[in-house]
Formats: C-alpha cells, structure tokens, sequence
C-alpha cells in the first residue's frame, strides 16, 4: 500500500495531512519542505517529486512571498507577503494536481512581528473554507521561539484554536535555530537556545493536542540555518528520541514516537545526521539554502558557456548576422535553473528515504 491509497494526490489539507506524516514516521522516512519564491521553482520541486514518485512540502516564506508577489510591491503592512503567499498558494493548487503527487501547502518561519502575514494568510483560509469546505493552505508555522516559552506557547494556542476547525496543520518551534535567514537574525543566541529540553517539547504537546492532534514541533537540536564549514555546526539529532521517551512516558506508552518532529536548517547535513532525525520521528525536514545554490548553478552555467551568444541580440560565433533569441530568452535558461534545482530536490528526496512512496 501506497500514499496514494490513504491520501489524494494534489493539495492535502486536514486529517489527510496526519495520515501522510503518520505514514512517514510509520515507514521511517521524511519528506523535504522546499522554499519556493517563484512558480519556477515551485514547478521545478513539484516535477523532482513526480519522477521519483513522491509526496512533496512546497513552502513559502515572508520573503519569499513578498518576491511571488513582486519586489516592486510595498511591504510596510506585509500586503506583497500576504498577496504573494496567496498568489503562491492559488498557482501550486492549480498545477500540482497534474504532477500527480500529494502536495502539503506550508507557510514557513512566522515571528512575532511577522503576525500581521500570518493574520492575511489565515483570513484567506477561511475566506476559502467557506466556498470549498477546506483551507488554502496545508499547514502554517509560527516561530515564537525567540519569546519566553509561556508566551510562545500561548499565543501557539490562540491560533491554533482558530486553525484547528479549518483542519490547518500548526507547525510550531520550540528552541531557536541558529544562523540567519529571511531577515531572522539568530547568529549570536546563546548557545544553550540552541537545545531543546524534553520537559519544554512535551509542555507543547500537552497544550496543543488538548485542541487537536494535527500538530508538529521544531525542537532544537543544534540546528542553524544556511552551509557552514564542516565542525562548526553541532546537530545533535540523538536527543530527538530523548523527546519521543518522555512524552511517551508521559502519555501511557501506547505509541512509541507520538511526536511529529521537524528538521530546520537541514541543508548541508551528513547523512548520518538526517537518518538519526528520521529514525527519531522527523517527518519534515526544510531544505533551502540548498536549493537556491541548486538553481543558480543551471542558470550559472548556462550563461559561462553561451556568453558569445549573450552578448547581444544578433551576432555570434557562428556569424555577425545570426540571432541568439534561443539563448536569450528566458525560458531557456531559467530552464536550466530548474533543471538542476530539481536533481537537488530528488537528493533531498533520497536522504530522507521518500522515494518511490506512492
């Protein structure tokens, strides 16, 4: 039995969204939550995941959503973030459903002062539950990591409150991720932060499976986002089942993983340390900085080896009256991005053991 004999291919939503991470954490396997700003590389993710026959997370973040939109767009009230997360949303559902492959619509990193994006993107939720009884988007996430733990996880509990009717999966952080990415600077946090204890995962838990059980925590482990030189960076993926046995504890016994763990800053890590995560009950691992490097190298390369036929709207190597147009235009050579951001996508897939799933 496949995914795709529990769950419906295109844009899940609801207990759907569960039955996929269940099946994932019962199968030991992940699946990589790709940043897309464009619906280039929204495709690009979405084609890697129908060669290799499996699901896939598209997410976007703050800024990424602002760029869906436009960068010509003002942004002093997250109006283009909220616009482009909208736009993002409307054009994956559209095509996923082509490709053939469930899809899980997130909303990446939302801190505090990001609350207004977060507020736009859920009054469009419900904006689209009321017309198709299911929300816009899979699942979102609130960071709140950086605010004492009592309010991180009160303010967790006020939206997913409202969520929870809607069937919105909450993703949400507990620890902080280290590094720096989309304007969330966290490069000098203590490094203690860095080290989720299992008494705060399961405080967590406790709170949100009161309202529902779609849920799913980012417990620091050592995590920073961006690629570092290898030995700077400590993961320490190990301490995830140090979580799963307390709550386990806790909760009677009756299931042995009963958290849905999350993997940040997972671009540049040893496969070791992504198995050791997924062995210990991550289901989603986010893979970024990665795949931007991915589609610039198509993009990079393309222009190294044509650049005689990029130099001018006529005139090349082959003859001072022979057009470039087949060179220049832009979907042959962000064609290439795509190419290689896709390659990245299915190494991704491989890592975390989400190949040939459906």
């Amino acid at each position: 039995m496949g995914i795709l004999d529990i769950v419906p291919s295109g844009v899940i939503t609801g207990d759907n969204v569960r039955k996929l991470f269940e099946y994932a954490k019962e199968h030991k396997f992940a699946i990589p939550a790709i940043n897309v700003t464009s619906s280039s590389t929204a495709n690009a993710a979405l084609e890697a995941a129908r060669d290799i026959k499996s699901p896939i997370i598209l997410q976007v973040s703050q800024g990424g959503s602002a760029y869906f939109a436009g960068k010509g767009l003002a942004n002093d009230k997250q109006q283009a973030s909220i616009t482009g997360a909208i736009a993002a949303a409307h054009h994956i559902r559209t095509v996923s459903k082509a490709y053939g492959i469930p899809v899980v619509l997130h909303s990446d990193h939302c801190a505090e002062k990001l609350l207004p994006w977060f507020d736009g993107m859920l009054e469009a939720d419900e904006a689209y539950y009321k017309v198709h009884q299911e929300p816009l988007f899979s699942s979102h996430m609130l960071d709140l990591s950086e605010e004492p733990k009592e309010r991180n996880i009160a303010t967790c509990v006020k939206y997913f409150k409202r969520m929870a009717p809607l069937g919105i999966w909450l993703e949400m952080e507990i620890g902080i991720t280290g590094g720096e990415e989309d304007g969330v600077d966290n490069t000098g946090v203590d490094n203690s932060s860095l080290y989720t204890q299992p008494e705060e995962v399961y405080d967590v838990h406790t709170a949100l499976s009161a309202i529902s059980p779609n849920f799913s925590i980012a417990a620091a482990f050592g995590n920073v986002h961006g690629v570092y030189k290898p030995g700077n960076v400590k993961l320490h993926p190990e301490l995830l089942a140090k979580h799963q046995a307390f709550a386990r504890g806790k909760t009677g016994g009756k299931v042995e993983q009963p958290l849905f763990l999350v993997f940040h800053g997972g671009s540049g890590s040893t496969k070791e340390e992504i198995q050791t995560a997924v062995n210990n009950g991550v289901v989603k691992m986010n893979v970024d900085t990665d795949t931007q490097f991915a589609y610039l190298i198509g993009i990079r390369d393309f222009v190294l080896k044509r650049k005689d036929y990029l130099l001018s709207q006529v005139g090349n190597p082959e003859g001072s009256d022979k057009p470039n147009k087949k060179f220049y235009d832009p979907r042959v050579w962000v064609r290439e991005g795509e190419k290689t951001l896709s390659e990245r996508v299915k190494v991704a897939c491989q890592d975390l053991g989400n190949v040939n799933r459906l």
